[in-house]
């Protein structure tokens, strides 16, 4: 059940330019590098903690550096004194107008319009590639996500992740990295016996019998009768009177692959498609869990030892077993956690090292989308990774687990209860077709993930500011509206004029220029909320600007009488748009062209 991942990499074919926080941050160190050579600054230090950003208040300048606050004590100089050399340097590039030192040692500068209309016109050569990086270098990173069991339909407790995994993905391929995107199958614990037992019952319901209700712990949900009744035109009454053991393995294959089958077709209604799918029940087929203990115990990573207690009450009957041991105490963990239980057959715990060992044999880095309910088992399959990549003397691959918090479902302002045993969740399916692809994807991202979330039917799809998936999606849809207008005018975008934009016009390009320096940090930290979080403050400028001209018809986008400057502000449009649709592009959401 494991498919050949393909190069889930977008090969960079950005050749315009290097977007402006990039291109100065390039200036600043080469600022640094004559200092070096003048003997003002020691060769060597490192500048791996130097940033170039935006300063927290537009105010203060157009850029901002910490160069020499971060500098001045391995230099062992003063940070101001640091800072005044560095501007010296700084400012004999042409684009800078102004520098100053800020509190104890931070350096603002501005930079002249021109320099900021050239960064509006990389924006338009570049088109749905601005933004894009290099910053991965092509290395490969392991996303798995969703890893839902096998034993029903996506419900609304599996979306957040699902959708979090798949921007992710596209974010990393955007920033450089190769992605292959991974779905685990948990098809060899006791749920799957569960669930062959309970679509048991549903073929022989399709063949006649009278079952009644459901018994206890089974799976009750009527998304079991079409599997049932495929198994009764296949085996006919071959297996409703058999005793479990003639019939459970066939059962259980068959009803995983029916689910497996609907959760793609749930999960391709959000446009999430996977790369790999890997089964635990061919992992320890394979005897890969076998091999990950062998090789841990060869490098004294298991060890036969007595388990803890248990903390807190411990039960009458609890008695000290003697079981195989990996000693995650050595990386961070709380105590040793067992790999096999008793009876010999492999602990949670001992299947998922297993299979993160196959993960990164071919992955430079993982990452896992998990949800908050499993925060308990972070640090021992963190310390587990950490020994089976870095053990024989290399250094630990990375790795990542992003947890996710459950949404809750309002309708009516009254929570919406789930229970897949019960039969009664909201499955994904209903959702997006309730309320649209896009709506669930966007909404997704608008709060970190690790954070609680109200899904609300009724605020999500409401057309106001105060939802942002429509805020951000009207901002394109208008700036698409404002030039199909134009054009019937016989009016067009142009970048003959630019310099008649002012002040006003080009804090936007400044706003927008931040996209690419967004990709990045988001790419790093592994955070593609980030994206959504800018692209919404971005159409809340597009939005301010706009309403200006409500009220100032000579600050319109198509101003009437002077086509120059109209043709001016439809650029400006065109290339606010254009972000917002990049920015979209990476979370999987439509840049609406009208609302």
């Amino acid at each position: 059940m494991t498919d050949t991942a393909p190069d889930s990499v977008i090969t960079p074919d950005f050749n315009a330019g290097r977007a402006l926080f990039a291109e100065f941050a390039a200036v600043i160190d080469g600022a640094l590098d004559a200092l070096v050579a003048a003997g003002s600054l020691p060769a060597g230090l490192s500048r791996g903690a130097v940033t170039t950003e935006p300063p927290r208040d537009p105010a203060h300048g157009d850029l901002a550096t910490n160069a020499a606050m971060v500098l001045a004590k391995p230099a062992g100089t003063n940070p101001r004194a640091l800072a005044g050399v560095l501007i010296a340097e700084l400012v004999k590039d042409p684009r800078v107008t102004g520098a100053e030192i800020a509190g104890p040692g931070f350096i603002n500068l501005r930079l002249t319009p021109a320099t900021w209309l050239g960064e509006l016109r990389l924006i338009a050569r570049a088109g749905d590639d601005y933004g894009r990086s290099t910053l991965g270098h092509g290395s490969v990173v392991n996303v798995e996500y969703v890893s839902a069991n096998p034993t029903g339909p996506m419900h609304m407790g599996h979306c957040r992740g699902a959708v979090v995994g798949d921007a992710l993905a596209t974010l990393l391929a955007f920033a450089g990295h190769k992605v292959i995107r991974e779905y685990y199958i948990n098809d060899a614990g006791g749920q799957v016996d569960v669930l062959a037992r309970s679509v048991h019952i549903r073929y022989r319901e399709a063949l006649g019998e009278a079952v009644g209700d459901i018994p206890e712990g089974l799976y009750p949900g009527d998304y079991l009768v079409p599997v049932g009744q495929a198994l009764a035109a296949e085996f006919g009454d071959r297996y409703a009177a058999a005793p479990e053991s003639d019939w459970l393995i066939a059962f259980r294959t068959r009803a995983v692959a029916a689910m497996m089958a609907m959760i793609r077709d749930d999960l391709a209604l959000l446009g999430i498609h996977h790369d790999v799918f890997s089964s635990e029940a061919e992992l320890q087929a394979a005897g890969k869990p076998a091999k990950a203990e062998a090789w841990l115990r060869a490098h004294d990573l298991v060890y036969d030892g007595l388990l803890e207690a248990p903390k807190g009450k411990v039960a009458e009957d609890w008695e000290p077993v003697e079981l195989p041991l990996f000693r995650s105490t050595r990386f961070g963990d709380d105590q040793d956690r067992p790999i096999r239980k008793s009876d010999g057959s492999w602990t949670y715990f001992g299947a998922d090292l297993a299979y993160h060992f196959q993960k990164a044999e071919t992955a430079d880095a993982l990452v896992d989308i998990w949800g908050a309910d499993h925060a308990g088992t972070v640090k021992r399959i963190k310390a587990a990774v950490a020994a089976l990549t870095g053990a024989a003397g290399g250094t630990p691959k990375p790795f990542e687990v992003k947890l996710v918090q459950m949404v809750q479902l309002l309708r009516d302002g009254q929570p919406v209860k789930m229970s897949k045993r019960a039969g009664t969740f909201v499955t994904l399916a209903d959702v997006v077709r309730e309320v649209g692809r896009d709506v669930v994807r966007f909404t997704m991202l608008t709060r970190k993930p690790d954070a609680q979330m109200d899904f609300d039917f009724a605020k999500v799809v409401e057309a106001s500011k105060d939802n942002p998936v429509f805020y951000v999606q009207y901002c394109h849809a208008r700036v698409c509206s404002t030039l199909r207008k134009a054009a019937a005018e016989g009016l067009a975008p142009g970048d003959a004029v630019l310099d008649r934009l002012g002040e006003e016009e080009l804090a936007l390009v400044r706003l927008a220029a931040q996209f690419p320096r967004v990709i990045e940090s988001a790419a790093q930290a592994r955070e593609p909320h980030r994206v959504a979080f800018f692209i919404n403050d971005l159409a809340a400028g597009f939005h301010a600007y706009w309403n200006i001209g409500n009220d100032r018809p000579e600050k319109r986008y198509i101003v009437a009488g002077d086509d120059a400057l109209t043709a001016a502000r439809l650029f400006l449009a065109t290339q606010i748009g254009q972000v917002i649709k990049n920015g979209l592009a990476i979370l999987g959401v439509t840049a609406a062209e009208e609302l």
